[in-house]
């Protein structure tokens, strides 16, 4: 009788314990899905801030390319078309997709000017620039896809420009982002080994020190 009653009693105190080992479980993984998404958010944050800072650097490159072809070549301002003819040069349709993107934030019309130019014209500075900047926006929208296709491009077509070390590095992210992280690892062994001499190596070298 006595054994019958302490496994009376202990028999709801074992299935609370479940219960409550249940409960801790399930907590935890609240806790970590919120860690996930806020992490998200801000990588988010950070790509929006990160694009005011390459537009600066990008204008800083470029006026120092064009000071150097002007000493060189004044022949090189002349603009190169792939087949077609149009109103608008390449540097108003660029100038125009930039000020879109960085004063007006409006990245839909950013896209539809980067792509016309990327579609429609030839020139080795202008079109990878736009691929870049098109692989950038998707990354700010979170289409991680449409982004790597976009730096894939600029990496296939444009291997020596000098945005490309940033557009393997970017596979690199999505990749991780994506749930990759061996692929990401190998992206950015690439990135090191390959621009030992570009600040997107050294990017690369933190994130793998990281993923240790």
């Amino acid at each position: 009788m006595k054994i019958f009653l302490a496994v009376l009693f202990l028999t709801p105190l074992h299935t609370y314990s479940q219960e409550v080992d249940a409960s801790d479980i399930l907590f935890l993984k609240i806790q970590e899905l919120e860690g996930e998404l806020a992490s998200l958010r801000s990588e988010l944050e950070s790509q929006a801030y990160l694009i005011e800072k390459l537009l600066s650097e990008e204008s800083n490159q470029v006026e120092n390319k064009i000071s150097l072809d002007s000493e060189t070549d004044s022949e090189e301002n002349a603009f190169r078309f792939k087949g077609i003819n149009d109103s608008k040069s390449i540097d108003e349709v660029y100038d125009q997709a930039i000020f879109e993107l960085n004063e007006k934030k409006d990245y839909e019309a950013a896209k539809q000017s980067f792509n016309y130019l990327a579609n429609n014209f030839n020139d080795e500075e202008k079109i990878p620039l736009s691929l870049f900047w098109l692989g950038e926006i998707s990354l700010l929208e979170s289409n991680l896809e449409q982004s790597e296709n976009f730096f894939q491009r600029l990496a296939s077509d444009f291997p020596n420009h000098w945005r490309t070390p940033l557009a393997h590095k970017r596979i690199g992210d999505i990749l991780r982002m994506s749930g990759d992280s061996s692929a990401a690892k190998i992206k950015y062994q690439f990135v090191v080994q390959t621009f030992p001499e570009n600040t997107a190596s050294s990017l690369a070298l933190q994130l793998l020190e990281n993923m240790e």
